[in-house]
């Protein structure tokens, strides 16, 4: 008799598999310190070429890595990674995508080679109930996250993970999942979302380039009534965002830039504030309206 029927006549096969992924899951656990709860952000990126400027939006993302605890890890959620089904990216060392184009040379050459955390995709993957988390190691870090990470922690220091907007899910969906990450916050993970409420590239004013808080009156409302509804709590008005009219429609022709917003706010604990900053329009249809939320 081999050893596996040796065990399996005994019963103990099971009872070994399980302890093994018991110890695993321990593990995991422990690849984390316990920590004072982390901040939870969500950033307005908005064009590709913040990653190389210095500007209102840069120095204020540059501020907020210098003033927040520094985290042992970020899990980012961009607009720029949407799937089918949820992944979290889950190589050593992730690489730095340049998903654009018509942009300069200088642009391409950035490279932010940020370690990942493969144990903690891991943790990621255990602590979503909701669905099943693929673990990745094909895709990286693209330039919702490295054109902003990289004026928070310029030194590419910090592990930087990325998890995926599942394309075929409602708001709701990705507002109640969100809620499953919450205790990242209590193990150093600086969770952040990474898009812009106001988003709709096919009427930007190219001629307005240049003139700063240029936005359309339909941008503006759209934009007013969200951050109104932000610091009032209403995160019901928020996930249904479809059916607050047609400003609302216009300044979210698609979700993909909106939904990283819903991730911050399912994990607001009660009574913690939200602050808002580079709370400017651009373009005309476009805000780089943004959100702290804890300290």
């Amino acid at each position: 008799m081999n050893r596996k029927s040796f065990l399996q006549s005994l019963g103990l096969l099971t009872l070994t598999t399980t302890s093994m992924k018991v110890n695993a899951l321990h593990t995991l656990s422990q690849s984390l310190r316990p920590t004072a709860r982390m901040p939870v952000l969500f950033f307005g990126h908005g064009s590709p070429m913040n990653a190389l400027e210095n500007n209102v939006f840069t120095q204020k993302w540059n501020d907020i890595g210098a003033q927040i605890p520094k985290p042992q890890a970020v899990l980012c959620i961009s607009a720029h990674w949407e799937t089918k089904g949820t992944f979290v990216t889950a190589m050593p060392n992730p690489k730095t995508i340049h998903d654009f184009g018509g942009f300069p040379e200088a642009l391409f050459q950035v490279q932010y080679p940020a370690p990942g955390n493969p144990a903690l995709a891991s943790e990621v993957k255990h602590l979503i109930k909701k669905t099943e988390v693929g673990l990745n190691e094909d895709w990286g870090l693209d330039h919702g996250t490295w054109s902003v990470v990289k004026h928070l922690y310029p030194q590419a220091d910090i592990p930087v993970l990325q998890m995926s907007l599942d394309y075929s899910q409602a708001p709701a969906y990705h507002y109640a999942l969100a809620k499953e990450l919450a205790e990242l916050r209590d193990k150093g993970v600086l969770i952040m979302g990474s898009g812009n409420i106001v988003h709709n590239l096919r009427l930007i004013a190219w001629d307005q380039m240049h003139t700063p808080g240029y936005g359309f009156d339909w941008a503006l409302e759209a934009n007013e009534k969200m951050k109104k509804m932000m610091l009032a709590g209403d995160h019901t008005a928020l996930i249904n965002y479809k059916t607050l009219g047609k400003a609302f429609e216009l300044a979210i022709p698609s979700p993909d830039h909106y939904l990283p917003l819903l991730y911050i706010l399912a994990l607001q604990k009660a009574n913690e504030k939200i602050s808002i900053f580079n709370d400017q329009a651009m373009m005309g249809s476009l805000t780089m309206t943004s959100l702290q939320i804890g300290d």
